[in-house]
């Protein structure tokens, strides 16, 4: 995932996943990836269209209520297809669930623990352990769009998708400072993930990359 505070290039060696900790404003952290990421030439629906996130727990998930100073915008419309809309739809989970563990100063959290499995959850266990040991957590607001699904069977999918950091920043626990930092490209990232349909019949991330400053994400 993407923070600012500049404490981290990597979540893990050899992967590219960009952090807010890692400073994704101006003057931040300008290492770039040149990993290819699968699905991200093809072109996503131009149609998209700004669409409220879920909160409340269906069939037994976690319920996932945050700060109120926290907001998001998923412009990622339906696309007819019921397995995609799956994807996406546990896709927007999965993404507000690790800034639930990190507002609760948790790296064991329970509902990201739900969304993501073996690699991609140690993944998310280091990044939030780090938002823990700087006492700060996300503020402001995250605006994600240009989503390409791509489902290769029953139970194996893939989502590439990009995120605007422009109004998203870390609040400092302990003095309640808010990092501002000014946009520029780094703010925009590109992510994809690998997804398979677990036993509980959800779309668990078990891969993460990213791309801090991708031309393919730029306004």
């Amino acid at each position: 995932m993407t923070r600012r505070l500049r404490l981290l290039t990597t979540l893990t060696a050899g992967t590219a996943t960009a952090l807010l900790l890692a400073g994704c404003g101006g003057g931040g952290d300008n290492s770039k990836s040149n990993d290819k990421i699968a699905g991200a030439d093809t072109d996503p629906s131009s149609s998209a269209s700004p669409s409220a996130s879920a909160s409340t727990a269906t069939s037994g998930r976690p319920k996932i209520e945050l700060p109120s100073d926290l907001t998001y915008t998923f412009e990622w419309p339906k696309s007819g297809d019921a397995v995609k809309d799956a994807v996406l739809a546990d896709s927007e989970q999965n993404i507000q669930s690790v800034d639930l563990a990190i507002a609760n100063q948790d790296p064991l959290d329970k509902a990201y623990q739900y969304y993501f499995e073996g690699e991609a959850a140690a993944q998310i266990e280091t990044y939030v352990k780090a938002y823990v040991k700087a006492k700060a957590r996300t503020t402001g607001h995250f605006r994600y769009y240009d989503p390409v699904v791509n489902v290769s069977s029953s139970n194996q999918a893939s989502l590439v998708y990009c995120e605007d950091q422009g109004k998203a920043y870390d609040l400092y626990l302990k003095t309640k400072k808010v990092n501002k930092t000014p946009v520029s490209k780094d703010s925009y990232v590109l992510y994809s993930t690998q997804l398979h349909k677990n036993d509980k019949g959800v779309w668990a991330v078990e891969k993460l990359m990213s791309v801090r400053g991708s031309s393919k994400c730029q306004p």
